[in-house]
């Protein structure tokens, strides 16, 4: 129905679709704990996107965690089988130093895990839940994808050592031409692999012209597996209508101790930083000793606020003005069937300058007449 929907903010209408879209693809809701043992988040601190992390005692002493993440304690807590895979969802807030905030927030978070044996269906199964929860926010989105097979595929033919990949992957991730170049001299690295690993970061558009730019770069087999596997998904994609709005993007990187796979990022117009994050870590299923494959994603839904916000730059989408021998009858029924189609309608006898709207619209004899747009 209409009218509980337009009593609902935005994050909440948001939560109850994602919750709607992850059951119909038979996800089970996850419910956890608030806390978790401090030391198992200081083990796992490079999975963690802010190394700070709010602790208490507990009454046994013990030092305890508000949670900063959701995925490491679901894996935690679940099985971890390659025979039974498990779909899981959740609807939690974590805990965390949001990046130029400077202190924590609470902040809210659905997102879904894939824990079993990756497959190729697996993995675009939950790819495509992600552009799908992308849409539920907003119509205009883009999902950068990349693979951290192809990346560590280039880093390792270097045969550096962890400390220098990552200082280079940091480069990467900020497409800084000039921090991998001055790296490259430092570690005395090649001229055609320096550029090569430049062109790489460089990488950035749709998945047509930027595959065969991917395929120049192959070095080794482990580069061409991850350029299969993504052209396989595209194709997948593109076939079922969700490859519009993805883009080839090198330098969405994560860490390579707990990352393997394809990781992607979600951003909607008028937010600045990704509002959606996922990817495959196999290797952090690993390290918490389970015997089993890993794939998911979250949706940050306090960056939504910033979204509403831009929203709002208009007190209403229609002002409708009508006067004072319109038939009200006529007026409500237009009023309507513009808000069943989804419009806000503010109605006034006269434009005071007070309202700000995205059109304009008069109430005549003849009918609803357009006289003027701010779009």
């Amino acid at each position: 129905m209409t009218l509980p929907k337009m009593l609902l903010k935005k994050e909440e209408e948001v939560i109850f679709r994602l919750r709607a879209l992850f059951e119909r693809f038979g996800y089970k809701k996850y419910k956890m704990s608030k806390f978790e043992e401090y030391d198992f988040y200081a083990e796992n601190r490079n999975f963690l996107s802010s190394e700070n992390i709010l602790t208490f005692s507990g009454l046994d002493g013990k030092l305890l965690a508000l949670k900063p993440d959701v995925t490491l304690s679901i894996v935690k807590n679940t099985k971890g089988s390659y025979a039974i895979p498990e779909r899981v969802y959740y609807n939690e807030n974590v805990y965390r130093v949001r990046k130029g905030a400077g202190e924590f927030k609470e902040i809210m978070q659905v997102g879904l895990e894939y824990i079993g044996e990756v497959d190729r269906y697996a993995t675009l199964e939950v790819i495509r839940l992600a552009q799908k929860s992308l849409e539920i926010v907003s119509d205009d989105y883009i999902m950068d994808i990349s693979h951290m097979g192809f990346v560590m595929g280039m880093i390792e033919e270097l045969g550096l050592s962890n400390a220098q990949n990552e200082a280079l992957l940091k480069g990467i991730s900020e497409k800084n031409a000039h921090s991998i170049q001055a790296l490259c001299e430092k570690y005395n690295i090649k001229e055609e692999l320096k550029n090569a690993l430049i062109e790489m970061a460089s990488i950035y558009g749709t998945m047509e012209e930027s595959l065969p730019k991917a395929k120049a770069l192959c070095l080794n087999k482990k580069m061409e597996q991850a350029l299969e596997e993504l052209e396989a998904v595209f194709s997948a994609l593109r076939a079922n209508g969700g490859g519009e709005n993805l883009k080839l993007d090198f330098s969405v990187v994560n860490g390579m101790d707990y990352y393997n796979g394809i990781i992607f990022q979600g951003f909607i117009y008028g937010v600045p930083s990704s509002i959606l994050s996922g990817g495959r870590y196999d290797k952090l299923v690993q390290k918490l000793g389970k015997n089993s494959d890993a794939i998911g994603f979250a949706v940050y839904l306090d960056l939504l606020e910033r979204y509403e916000n831009r929203q709002k730059e208009y007190d209403t989408d229609i002002l409708l003005l009508y006067e004072e021998k319109t038939d009200t009858a006529a007026l409500l029924k237009a009023v309507e069937m513009l808000t069943d189609n989804g419009q806000s309608v503010m109605v006034q006898k006269q434009n005071n300058q007070m309202v700000k709207y995205r059109q304009l619209w008069s109430m005549k004899e003849r009918g609803l007449e357009i006289i003027a747009e701010n779009d």
